[in-house]
C-alpha cells in the first residue's frame, strides 16, 4: 500500500487554487493577440463584440456539462478519462494524443513567443540586438524551461506562485479596464466604424473561423477538469471552480475587446497582434506602451505555468493505463509530481517554439482542440441515461444541446474556410490511431512475458531444507 500510494497524485487543491487554474489557462495568449487578427477578417466591431459573447456562452456551457462529468469521474485526465469511462479506451487516448501536442505543447509554444513579443514591444534597448526572431525564440525556450524545473518540484510551490501570478494578472486587466475608460484618450465613435457584414456563404465561413479563434481564447474552461485526482472534495469544487472561472473570465474578456475598439479604430486594429500594446499606446501614450506591454508579459507568465501544470496529468493518466509510454506515469517519490509527463511536454514545447506562424498554429490548435469537447459532452446523455451521474447541471439538455450545435457548426465553418490547418488536425488526430494499437500489443506482449514468468517460477520444483 505505501509502494502504491508513493506513485500516485494526492488530493491538495482546494477551490480557490482550482479556479485560479481556470482564469490562467484562459486568460492568456488568446485575448491579447486575436482581435486584431479578427478585426482584419470581420471589420466590423459590433459584430466582433457579439461573438465574443457567443463564444463566452459556448464555453459556459462547456463549463456545466463538464462540471457534471468532472464530479461523476473524479480522476487526473480530463477527455481522456471521460471518453475511456463513456465510450472506449480509443476515444480516450485519441483525446490525449492531441492534447499532448496541440492542448497543451502547441500552447506552450504561442503563450511563450507572445510573452517574448510583448517584452520585445516593452524593451526597446532590445531591438539593438542582432536578430531579433532568434532573440525572441531564445527568451521563449528559457521561459518554458524555467517553469517546466519549478513544477517539477510538484504543486505546493507551484500553485503557490501560480495563485500569485494570477491575482496580478486580473488586477492589471481590471486596472487597465477602469483607467482606459476614464483617464484614456480614446472615441465611442470607433463602434459605429467599419463595414456592414454580409451573412452569405462566405461570411458564414469567416464567422465560423473567427469563433473558432475567440474559443481557442476561451480554451481552459474545462482546465480544472485535468486536476480530478488533485482536487479535494471534487464533487462540490470542480463544478464551481469551473463555473466561477469560466463567468469571470467571460466578464474580462468582454470588458477588454470594448476597450480595444475604444481605443483603435477598426483600420488601426485590422491584424495587429500584440493587441493590448497598441490599445496602451493610444490610450496613454508611447511609455505607457511599453509598460503595458510588459505587465502583459508578465501576465502571460500564468497562462504558460498553467499549462505546464495541467498536460502533463494527462499523460500521466495514460501511463498509468497503460495507453502511453511508462516513464510518463512516474511521480516524483519527494514532490509528488508527474515528472516523466512534465519533461516530455517542455521537449515537444520547445520543437514546437521553432516553427510554424501564429495564425497557423491557432487554426491548427482551435480545430483539433474543438473535436473531443463534442464527444465528451454528448456522453453526458449516455451518462443521465444510466443513472451515473452525481452533480446534475440545470436545464438538462437544453445546455450540451446549444453548446454540441454552435462548436459543429464553428467547425464545419472553419475547415471550409481554412481546409489546409483544419485538414492537418484532422490528420493529428487520425495518427494516433496506429499508435494507440502499438501500445496496446505492447502492452500484452509484456503482460504475456509476466505471466510466462510467473508460470514457469511457480513450475520450479522447491528447494529441499538443509
Amino acid at each position: 500500500m505505501g509502494e502504491e500510494s508513493g506513485t500516485m497524485l494526492q488530493r491538495q487543491l482546494r477551490l480557490f487554487p482550482t479556479t485560479n487554474m481556470v482564469i490562467a489557462s484562459m486568460v492568456g495568449t488568446g485575448i491579447f493577440t486575436t482581435s486584431g487578427l479578427l478585426m482584419a477578417d470581420l471589420y466590423n466591431p459590433l459584430l466582433m463584440i457579439i461573438l465574443w459573447v457567443i463564444g463566452g456562452v459556448i464555453a459556459l456551457c462547456g463549463a456545466l456539462c463538464y462540471g457534471e462529468l468532472g464530479a461523476t469521474y473524479p480522476e487526473a485526465g480530463g477527455e481522456y478519462i471521460f471518453l475511456n469511462h463513456l465510450y472506449h479506451p480509443i476515444y480516450g487516448f485519441l483525446a490525449g494524443w492531441v492534447s499532448l501536442f496541440v492542448g497543451f505543447s502547441a500552447p506552450i509554444a504561442a503563450a511563450s513567443l507572445g510573452c517574448s513579443e510583448y517584452l520585445w514591444e516593452a524593451i526597446p534597448a532590445l531591438t539593438s540586438w542582432g536578430n531579433p526572431a532568434l532573440f525572441k525564440r531564445l527568451v521563449a525556450i528559457a521561459i518554458i524551461i524555467g517553469f517546466t524545473l519549478l513544477h517539477l518540484r510538484g504543486l505546493k510551490i507551484g500553485v503557490l506562485i501560480q495563485n500569485w501570478l494570477v491575482v496580478l494578472k486580473v488586477l492589471l486587466i481590471v486596472v487597465l479596464v477602469i483607467t482606459g475608460f476614464t483617464i484614456g484618450r480614446g472615441s465611442l465613435s470607433n463602434f459605429s466604424l467599419g463595414r456592414a457584414f454580409t451573412f452569405d456563404f462566405a461570411g458564414l465561413k469567416t464567422v465560423g473561423l473567427s469563433l473558432m479563434w475567440i474559443m481557442f481564447a476561451y480554451s481552459g474552461w474545462n482546465a480544472s477538469a485535468y486536476l480530478g485526482s488533485e482536487i479535494r472534495d471534487p464533487e462540490r469544487n470542480l463544478p464551481r471552480s469551473l463555473i466561477i472561472g469560466t463567468g469571470i473570465v467571460m466578464l474580462l474578456y468582454l470588458l477588454l475587446n470594448l476597450l480595444f475598439i475604444y481605443s483603435a479604430a477598426p483600420a488601426e486594429m485590422s491584424g495587429e497582434i500584440p493587441i493590448g500594446g497598441l490599445a496602451a499606446g493610444n490610450l496613454f501614450g508611447p511609455g505607457m506602451r511599453r509598460l503595458i506591454s510588459l505587465l502583459i508579459a508578465f501576465a502571460l507568465l500564468s497562462s504558460i505555468s498553467a499549462f505546464i501544470i495541467l498536460g502533463p496529468r494527462i499523460y500521466y493518466a495514460m501511463a498509468r493505463k497503460g495507453h502511453f509510454f511508462s516513464m510518463a506515469g512516474r511521480v516524483h517519490p519527494v514532490f509528488k509530481a508527474p515528472s516523466g509527463s512534465i519533461i516530455l511536454q517542455c521537449c515537444i514545447a520547445l520543437v514546437m517554439v521553432l516553427s510554424g506562424t501564429f495564425d497557423q498554429i491557432l487554426t491548427y490548435m482551435g480545430f483539433a482542440l474543438g473535436i473531443f469537447p463534442l464527444f465528451a459532452i454528448f456522453g453526458l446523455f449516455k451518462l443521465r441515461r444510466n443513472g451515473l451521474s452525481r452533480a446534475p447541471i440545470p436545464l438538462f439538455p437544453l445546455i450540451p444541446i446549444i453548446y454540441l450545435l454552435i462548436s459543429s457548426a464553428i467547425l464545419v465553418l472553419a475547415y471550409f474556410e481554412r481546409p489546409v490547418e483544419s485538414s492537418i488536425a484532422l490528420a493529428t488526430v487520425l495518427t494516433g490511431i496506429p499508435v494507440y494499437y502499438a501500445f496496446i500489443r505492447t502492452r500484452r506482449w509484456e503482460q504475456a512475458q509476466t505471466a510466462d514468468s510467473d508460470e514457469h517460477e511457480q513450475s520450479m520444483p522447491e528447494e529441499p531444507p538443509a
